[in-house]
């Protein structure tokens, strides 16, 4: 082999090393894609399949991402870790109106009456309308209604 080729390959391995490494990383902020109807509820154990209501939540001591089928089983879920008033929890509601966009479930604004996946009947919207609940309202709510009677998790799912 030529020297030149050599210096190319060698440069060509070294350039490519540090990327292909870093895309094997695992993400340690910000949400993620969902593989919708593949990924299942951290929560229930049922499959992820609308987006309008997918929520997320990064934290605990290996800062995992733990995905949901509706927020009322993300607030639940949270409620049961012991690291759930960290301040560096990332928290993220799928905005019902366009399936597409993440927003931090703590400044979002919920549709409460909506038929949700796991019946807890909140739907995340971007603005704030007359209908619509602040993030501790429907908290609130989640929590003193408890987890979906279709929730039967065995142990406290944890990250």
């Amino acid at each position: 082999m030529c020297r030149d080729c050599s210096r190319r390959q060698s440069l060509v391995f070294l350039i490519g090393l540090p990327l292909a490494v870093a895309g094997c990383r695992r993400q340690s902020e910000g949400p993620e894609d969902i593989h919708y109807s593949r990924e299942v509820c951290a929560m229930c154990g049922m499959v992820i399949s609308d987006p309008r209501y997918a929520a997320e939540i990064r934290g605990g001591p290996d800062r995992m991402l733990v995905k949901f089928d509706d927020i009322g089983d993300a607030v639940n879920w949270l409620d049961m870790q012991s690291w759930r008033a960290d301040p560096a929890v990332e928290f993220w509601v799928m905005d019902s109106v366009s399936g597409g966009e993440w927003l931090d479930a703590r400044q979002a604004f919920y549709m409460p009456g909506t038929v949700s996946p796991m019946d807890y009947g909140f739907a995340a919207v971007k603005e704030k309308t007359e209908k619509t609940v602040d993030f501790s309202t429907m908290s609130q709510q989640a929590l003193a209604r408890g987890m979906s009677g279709r929730c039967n998790p065995g142990e406290t799912p944890q990250p």
